[in-house]
């Protein structure tokens, strides 16, 4: 399976535009979309309580926890669907995963703010397999430093798959921005491993 290779500076980017064929794509995306017990988290900001624009899920090894925002995610078994994916993105990355955040982003108010996938447990360069099911929406990427690379868009379509690897989390920041033009959801996978297990 052909990939394409993104050129970026200091990152190391590549996307599987079709990774999974449209019917079986279609047919994970009703199961994780039904399956999953799906959380609705919110994080402390300023003393507030601020829910997450977006449901999340964590599955992956025994013992591979994982915190961001300050939020804690204990891992579930992995289900079979979940094991078919990891599997297949292996086959291709040459990387193991031992966990997975699913994210579903229920129509456009949905989204993620700039960040990095960086926590400690992920190691010093973290490799993030990211697949994409459902409604096709824009994945941005910003150089931490160089404001001369400006924002890199890239679309992320039912069934893809995008590989961020190498010094990626050093120097970039991404986020999925919110758009009124999106009805439908999504539900985005980032398969990682946590260190230490």
């Amino acid at each position: 399976m052909s990939f394409e290779l993104l050129s970026v500076p200091d990152g190391d980017l590549k996307i599987w535009r079709h990774l999974f064929a449209e019917t079986e794509a279609d047919r994970l995306f009703l199961e994780l979309l039904n399956g999953v017990e799906w959380r609705h988290d919110a994080i402390q900001v300023y003393g507030r309580q601020i829910p997450l624009p977006r449901l999340t899920a964590w599955f992956g090894d025994e013992g591979a926890s994982y915190t961001y925002s300050g939020i804690k995610m204990n891992p579930a078994p992995w289900t079979p669907a979940l094991l078919s994916i990891k599997q297949r993105i292996e086959g291709v990355a040459d990387s193991s995963f031992n966990s997975v955040l699913l994210n579903l982003y229920r129509d456009g108010r949905d989204g993620v703010a700039w960040h990095q996938d960086n926590e400690p447990e992920l190691g010093k360069n973290p490799v993030i397999g990211s697949v994409s099911l459902g409604e096709t929406r824009t994945f941005q990427l910003k150089h931490k430093s160089r404001k001369d690379l400006g924002t890199i868009n890239i679309d992320l379509s039912h069934g893809s798959f995008l590989l961020m690897q190498g010094t990626t989390q050093h120097f970039w920041r991404h986020r999925l921005p919110k758009t009124p033009k999106v009805r439908d959801p999504r539900i985005n996978l980032t398969f990682r491993k946590v260190d230490g297990l």
